[in-house]
């Protein structure tokens, strides 16, 4: 293991993540991963995460990082919170700001301006039915140059209890290294993943 991946468990601990131990491990790809999440119905996934999103929407805000304030203000772009491999097999949702306006349709080759914001949150569900609000992934567009070793994307993390985790612009940059190492495979996209196509919001 890693002395980064080890960093990453300390720091889920300290800040709470870890309650109850539940069945998790440690993947390569960096996140705490669920062994068993439930399988929801889109009825069932958007029950749950109704029940929790003011809990989450004020944790969050404990960070007080001015580039997700408000952020489930900002335009959903999934019809419920869907399971992401690459987030620990929690429900997430995709929130993006008003700067992020054409992240739904952006061609190849194209770019996201400066000041996008796109906020994943999270939430975890095992299949024996326990529920934990989940950490919240954000990817902020920044100014031309100004990180080229990310393509201008900074990434960071925010943990239910406020705790920053990573920053590519602030604390612990080298716990987030893997964040743009996994979105260098949507290069051709402006580094961004998007909603698959069963959970997307029809226009």
């Amino acid at each position: 293991m890693s002395k980064q991946v080890l960093i990453l468990i300390v720091l889920l601990i300290l800040s709470g993540v870890l309650v109850d131990a539940f069945a998790q491990t440690q993947p390569s790809d960096g996140h705490i991963t669920i062994e068993d999440p439930a399988d929801l119905s889109k009825e069932e996934a958007q029950r749950i995460y109704a029940g929790l999103k003011d809990r989450m929407s004020s944790l969050y805000a404990i960070a007080d990082l001015p580039a997700i304030e408000g952020y489930q203000s900002w335009t959903l772009f999934n019809d419920a919170p869907y399971i992401s491999a690459t987030h620990g097999r929690r429900y997430v949702n995709n929130y993006a700001n008003a700067i992020a306006a054409n992240y739904a349709i952006l061609k190849e080759g194209e770019k996201l301006p400066a000041g996008s914001v796109l906020a994943k949150d999270s939430i975890t569900v095992t299949g024996d039915g326990r529920v934990f609000p989940g950490a919240m992934f954000g990817m902020e567009k920044l100014a031309e140059g100004a990180s080229p070793e990310t393509a201008d994307w900074r990434y960071f993390m925010v943990v239910p209890d406020g705790s920053i985790v990573g920053d590519t612009t602030g604390d612990n940059p080298q716990l987030m290294t893997y964040c743009h190492e996994c979105h260098i495979g949507v290069e051709d996209r402006d580094f961004t993943f998007y909603v698959p196509e069963e959970y997307r919001v029809k226009e």
